[in-house]
């Protein structure tokens, strides 16, 4: 980490005027540049102009790049606890998920940077940013626990509190107050959910095969998508990539002109995977129900069995030029707009936003979900997950 430049104090007019509470300021839009390009892709004077500063004045609140990103990720993390502690003694589940979803939305700008950004914290923040959501879900799993009592209520916390995260993760705008009825109600369906009564009742999914690395340029490919999701596209090197295949580090160029194409190729695999096994699960379905049940079973089987690569391709595409955006966000668009039509078949009291929004908090269930199972790859983690997605989609 480097030292921003040295300043003198500052004096006349501007310094007069200055708000007591630019710090503030500078942290909600360090946020939400964080939460847009990522830690990497995000920049001190980007974030310095979006607060109408100089990059001189932001490093004399914060001395480089990293110790903003960690009091972003701090402040985002207390903004829930402090939410969730607020709460009165004799607060009911919904009360609290209502405060809990008001403030995510209220904040949805930047909030999105814990989901994949985190990894980027050093390990002392990394472990306090973990300790906040865990006694966040620790109070939300307590209140499940007393109010809909079963064996699985930190799974149904977790699940319920992805879904209405869902929202930092996406675009989609309607009114703030129909966004927060549509997430609490997705987020109740979710934690009323009993997956064991869904258990061995999920279609079995038989996803497309991924490819068989056969020529060097796959097994680049191949060997990168584990790296990228585990360290992050910006601090996996071209020389550790070639020695995973046993190549020089000049020789990757003779299969990709540079590391950002090997990215663009993981990207454009999960998109082609997941197409192909959405077009599939369609065509088995006898109505729209039938439907998103198995765009959600299809899904679910996705993110466990190629988790490496779905985790690159959610992760990292904002990090992508925009040139090389564009046909990977089209892919992305498709594919919600596919579940987008056959949710509203089945719910016809949903405009094509709120549509919209259901589907990505049932991605965010599927994320947490999956998380808090640590991807374990089996039968009745699949069963479980896809239950809980189905409830924050359909929430019956």
């Amino acid at each position: 980490m480097t030292a921003g430049p040295a300043t003198g104090p500052a004096t006349g007019p501007a310094a007069a005027t200055r708000p007591h509470n630019r710090k503030q300021l500078i942290v909600e839009a360090a946020g939400q540049v964080f939460s847009e390009r990522g830690y990497h892709g995000a920049s001190m004077e980007e974030i310095a102009a979006g607060v109408g500063i100089s990059a001189a004045a932001l490093y004399r609140h914060f001395p480089n790049k990293y110790a903003l990103f960690a009091e972003c990720a701090d402040v985002m993390a207390g903004r829930l606890v402090a939410t969730i502690d607020e709460a009165p003694p004799d607060a009911t589940l919904t009360d609290v998920l209502t405060d809990v979803t008001r403030t995510t939305v209220a904040h949805r700008a930047s909030g999105g940077l814990y989901r994949w950004e985190a990894r980027y914290l050093e390990r002392a923040d990394r472990r306090r940013l973990r300790a906040k959501f865990a006694h966040v879900v620790g109070r939300v799993t307590e209140m499940v626990r007393r109010e809909y009592p079963r064996p699985d209520e930190h799974l149904r916390a977790v699940a319920a509190l992805g879904a209405i995260g869902s929202v930092t993760m996406h675009r989609t705008s309607i009114a703030q107050r129909r966004i927060e009825e549509l997430l609490l109600a997705s987020a109740m369906s979710v934690v009323a959910t009993d997956p064991a009564a869904a258990a061995g009742s999920a279609r079995r999914v038989e996803l497309p095969t991924q490819p068989v690395p056969r020529t060097r340029r796959a097994e680049i490919l191949a060997a990168a998508i584990p790296m990228f999701a585990r360290d992050g596209f910006a601090t996996v090197t071209n020389g550790q990539i070639a020695r995973a295949v046993g190549l020089a580090p000049s020789a990757i160029y003779r299969h990709y002109p540079g590391k950002v194409d090997i990215l663009v190729a993981a990207c454009l695999q999960a998109a082609g995977l997941l197409a192909h096994a959405a077009e599939r699960s369609l065509r088995q379905a006898a109505d729209p129900r039938q439907a998103v049940l198995a765009l959600t079973a299809t899904y679910v089987a996705y993110s466990f069995e190629h988790n490496a690569l779905n985790s690159v391709a959610e992760a990292e595409i904002a990090g992508l030029p925009a040139d090389l955006q564009r046909p990977l966000i089209l892919a992305q668009r498709e594919h919600i707009a596919v579940w987008e039509q056959q949710l509203r078949m089945v719910r016809p009291d949903l405009d094509p936003r709120q549509a919209r929004l259901l589907v990505h908090a049932g991605f965010g269930v599927v994320v947490e979900a999956g998380r808090a199972l640590r991807w374990q790859d089996t039968p009745g983690h699949r069963d479980t997950v896809t239950a809980l997605a189905t409830g924050a989609l359909l929430m019956s």
